[in-house]
């Protein structure tokens, strides 16, 4: 039966042995351990924090208060920028595309059909940057990235 029964019991517990035993924990002593422990710094340049930037649509907010606060490694401004742009790129290209469907009655379905195709390479860039950026590759899309470097740098630096 001590198998079968769980590692973090307390060490008076049936079965348990002693509590200096190896493998063994009290479920207070994890607690202590995981409420003290410091979080890692948003200042490091972790695949974590670049995913988050690049998170579509939504690391839009991170990388904007990143670029904002002009605190971070050069890695993470660059990601930010890219970001932005990207972000910025979409969202008026679907505003437009959505006022035209709207407004046009025959050309309404090919601007829907062309606003999907916008949004999915929308997503599909942004995952390809994520895989990248996980794998520990370049950032850069060609022509973008140096657009998104002077634009953002000139308008929020």
């Amino acid at each position: 039966m001590d198998n079968f029964e769980s590692k973090y019991r307390n060490p008076g517990a049936k079965g348990q042995g002693d509590a200096g035993e190896k493998g063994t924990h009290r479920y207070g002593d994890i607690i202590n351990n995981f409420s003290t422990s410091a979080p890692p710094s948003p200042s490091a340049s972790s695949s974590v924090y670049l995913v988050w930037y690049l998170l579509p649509i939504i690391g839009f907010f991170p990388s904007l208060w990143t670029l904002y606060r002009r605190q971070g490694s050069r890695e993470q401004l660059a990601i930010s920028r890219i970001s932005i742009t990207l972000a910025i790129s979409w969202l008026l290209g679907y505003l437009f595309l959505a006022t035209g469907a709207a407004n046009l009655d025959f050309l309404s379905v090919r601007l829907l059909i062309l606003n999907s195709f916008l949004t999915s390479g929308y997503f599909l860039i942004s995952l390809w940057l994520i895989i990248v950026t996980i794998r520990g590759k370049s950032q850069r899309i060609p022509a973008f990235s140096r657009f998104a470097d002077e634009i953002v740098d000139k308008y929020l630096s």
